[in-house]
């Protein structure tokens, strides 16, 4: 069962959570039968959205780097999920290699890598650090934040294995979302696991087919409680042929964005929703909220500035880019003190184990959080694995967070049937990652 989130927030009633409470055995029955038809993901996070009146994620990252923003009393939770997926992926594994992110300098990323470190040890494996970079040419400690410090060693390739120069893993987890593709070192490792499968990587992923399946997986999970599949839903288009410096594209871009907001329009005028809709503008590849942009108005679209199409025309790695995902955008009702914030869902295997809830006081409530002077703010579980209570209104704290949580995991379900198209895309097309 999904733990509860707590929090000192609150806000109007929800349908969405009524629903939730009312229908509890038909939704975890649901989700047995979808995870058993489907492998979760070995780890996941998902950005949320909730408007008051349509809860949906935004955003879910297959490489999570935020698990020093978890509060420790996600961490038993956590250990035992790490437990279950690793007896799911590789059940005789004892040595598994770590791979992060090439962000030495990022003292933050670092401790969710000692965090990271410490959830895998506690589940019962002896775990190091291998780095990609090639500087790295002998055991190197990091400092991190908080003043932990993380070991990491290069990398030795032999023959279809990857380890350290005294360490041979049974598996390898990938920290790194391979934005720029997979390292040579990486390729062909056809003697271990490698989690998650190098597919999976930003190279390869695009969030306008993530956005697609997880329409269906929604739309078959409301229809089966009786809900209006639109209120877990945002609506999206996809536009590629596009080069922001050049403006090629762009009158495309726009008559998208128009088609898109009078469909949002109608919806609302349908629902009695008394909101202005506005649309986010992301890359179809990519994270670190790099390459987005809200839009309120199609003419905004013509009317780029400098700044705007060269925040748009690269992300991560210095990728250009060429397709974007336009999608309704969802705004957040929530708040902690003077912080807009919207709720980080972080999960192992097929359970929630936490998250935590990003802030910016800079921004408002139809804007990108995922910016420069962002803070976070851990959510605490009120009781471990405790149940919604029925007695309690629809968004009491244990209800609220327990609809947080179903809706992570429509996200989960729907990366999980992704990787498996993934992996056959390839294999069928007889291609490596």
């Amino acid at each position: 069962m999904v733990p509860h989130l707590t929090t000192a927030l609150s806000g109007p009633l929800l349908a969405i959570e009524r629903q939730f409470l009312a229908e509890l055995p038909a939704i975890e029955q649901w989700f047995r039968g979808g995870f058993s038809e489907h492998t979760p993901p070995f780890y996941a996070s998902t950005d949320l959205r909730n408007a008051g009146f349509k809860l949906a994620p935004v955003d879910l990252n297959l490489f999570p780097g935020g698990f020093n923003n978890l509060s420790d009393d996600f961490l038993p939770l956590a250990v035992q999920a790490t437990q279950v997926a690793i007896e799911r992926v590789c059940p005789e594994a004892k040595r598994l290699l770590l791979i992060p992110e090439n962000h030495t300098r990022n003292r933050y990323y670092l401790l969710n890598v000692a965090r990271l470190q410490r959830i895998l040890r506690l589940a019962g494996l002896e775990v190091r650090i291998g780095s990609l970079l090639p500087e790295i040419t002998a055991p190197t400690a990091l400092e991190a934040a908080e003043g932990e410090h993380v070991l990491v060693e290069p990398l030795v390739r032999r023959g279809n294995r990857l380890g350290l120069a005294d360490f041979d893993p049974c598996a390898i987890l990938l920290n790194n979302d391979l934005s720029a593709g997979v390292p040579p070192i990486l390729r062909g490792l056809s003697e271990q696991n490698v989690i998650p499968p190098l597919v999976a990587g930003w190279h390869t992923r695009r969030k306008s087919h993530h956005a697609e399946i997880y329409a269906r997986v929604a739309t078959d999970f409301a229809e089966a409680i009786g809900l209006d599949p639109w209120y877990l839903v945002p609506a999206h288009r996809v536009v590629s042929g596009l080069d922001f410096q050049s403006k090629e594209g762009e009158d495309r871009l726009a008559d998208t964005a128009s088609e898109l907001f009078a469909e949002i329009r109608a919806a609302y005028a349908a629902r009695g929703i008394d909101q202005e809709p506005f649309l986010v503008v992301k890359a179809d590849a990519g994270t670190y909220g790099m390459g987005v942009m809200t839009v309120k108005d199609p003419a905004e679209l013509r009317e780029l500035s400098r700044r705007q199409r060269n925040k748009m025309a690269k992300v991560k790695e210095g990728l250009e880019v060429h397709q974007v995902i336009v999608q309704e955008g969802v705004p957040t009702f929530e708040r902690l003190g003077e912080a807009v914030c919207e709720p980080v869902v972080y999960m192992i295997d097929h359970y929630v184990v936490g998250g935590f809830y990003r802030m910016h006081t800079e921004r408002g409530p139809d804007e990108n959080l995922n910016a420069p002077g962002m803070h976070f703010e851990p959510l605490r579980f009120a009781s471990s694995c405790s149940l919604p209570d029925s007695g309690l209104a629809p968004d009491a704290e244990p209800n609220r967070f327990y609809a947080y949580g179903v809706v992570a995991r429509l996200g989960l379900l729907a990366a999980a049937i992704e990787i498996e198209e993934l992996v056959t895309r390839f294999e069928e097309q007889g291609e490596a990652a």
